[in-house]
């Protein structure tokens, strides 16, 4: 039987592994699908290609639909995360100026306190603080502002947030226009290659398990074409079990994603991310973080409605929108209901419910599952922050 070509897109960035890793090891053809990969060069020209029909499903910020949904993120094409990608993969970093005076200040760049190396840059940097981050609606974003926020940073009145596509941030910092940035690997790296910056923090310091990429699609295409996002769904989800399999795995990953028409890098720098073992200074000190980026452990492909209830709150807040409205309208973008069904003939151990308290869980836990049992990660927010979108809590 011929493969079906679906055309996907995806931004050079460690967490489109799952898509890369379905095409180049065989889950995809197992389903029946060919990838035809387009390689976009920003979050605007995907989500543009998206709508338009250029790539039926794409690597994309969970914020998107979101945002699209709320009528702030540009087109009115409704948009759906048929699952979640990746879960963290963020760093923050600083300028190698803004890093000499907060180590002069006595910060320890420890990788590993967000409420101390957030006092710490709020007291070193120049106001306003002008941060970098890949897209307006992003995670990114959320992460910055709630961080910044919570550490009595009025967000967004006091930042400067401009908006840099991933592979220019290094160039950023080094033309001054940015002070500090929060990106997703390898490309904060690149600014420690560089010599332009230092890195601060894991985006999971901050929420230490935040959805970070969706497989999204639109909304028509999902609901018309049932099979085919089903079967992709499986693809990505069985490359993302196998990406969190094991070391070795996610080593010959790096080498997959280092391949010109992917990321086009050298794989040591793409390995580093997917292992957590990050080099955080231009002097070679490593940081090993746990669950910096993660695929499957703890339901990570997941699509939580209360994850996108909490952007589509945090969204309306500073858009000045109905709240509820928004929630509601967020949580509908997540399809829990196309991953069940999608899953259904797999075996996959789903969560109970399709919705949770965020920010509760201070160790991993056990939960009711629908079959066997499922253990979920640690999702503490930083400030001991949590939230309860409580007329979501049903299957």
């Amino acid at each position: 039987m011929r493969a079906t070509a679906l055309p996907v897109g995806f931004l050079p960035l460690v967490d489109a592994a799952p898509l890369i890793v379905a095409e180049e090891m065989g889950f995809a053809a197992e389903e029946g699908l060919a990838l035809d990969f387009l390689r976009a060069p920003s979050w605007a020209s995907l989500r543009d290609a998206l709508v338009h029909g250029q790539v039926r499903a794409a690597h994309m910020l969970a914020p998107v639909p979101i945002a699209s949904a709320l009528g702030v993120g540009g087109g009115n094409t409704p948009l759906a995360a048929l699952s979640v990608l990746s879960v963290n993969g963020n760093v923050v970093g600083v300028s190698a100026a803004l890093a000499e005076r907060m180590r002069e200040a006595g910060h320890r760049f420890g990788f590993d306190d967000a409420a101390a190396a957030g006092q710490a840059l709020i007291a070193a940097a120049e106001m306003p603080l002008r941060i970098g981050v890949p897209f307006p609606f992003s995670m990114h974003a959320e992460l910055i502002y709630h961080w910044l926020s919570a550490l009595g940073l009025p967000s967004p009145q006091s930042l400067i947030v401009r908006t840099v596509p991933p592979p220019l941030m290094a160039e950023a910092i080094r033309a001054h226009e940015i002070d500090a940035f929060c990106v997703g690997e390898p490309w904060g790296t690149a600014a420690v290659e560089g010599g332009v910056g230092e890195l601060l923090l894991p985006g999971n310091a901050i929420w230490a398990f935040a959805p970070e990429k969706i497989l999204a699609a639109r909304a028509d295409w999902a609901d018309e074409a049932p099979d085919l996002s089903a079967r992709l769904v499986r693809s990505v989800w069985r490359a993302g079990r196998w990406l969190d399999a094991g070391a070795a795995n996610r080593s010959l990953a790096a080498d997959l994603m280092s391949r010109p028409h992917y990321l086009n890098l050298a794989p040591d720098l793409i390995e580093r991310a997917l292992s957590g073992r990050i080099v955080v200074s231009p002097r070679g000190e490593t940081r090993a973080t746990p669950r910096f980026v993660v695929f499957h452990e703890g339901a990570a492909a997941f699509p939580w409605r209360s994850q996108a209830a909490w952007i589509g709150a945090r969204i309306a807040g500073r858009m000045g929108l109905d709240q509820a409205r928004a929630m509601a309208a967020a949580a509908g973008t997540f399809r829990s209901d196309l991953f069940r069904e999608a899953l259904s003939t797999t075996g996959a151990i789903l969560p109970a419910a399709s919705a949770r308290i965020e920010g509760a869980l201070a160790a991993d836990q056990a939960v009711p599952a629908m079959s066997g049992s499922l253990t979920l990660c640690r999702d503490a927010f930083f400030d001991g922050a949590a939230f309860d979108p409580a007329f979501l809590n049903r299957p």
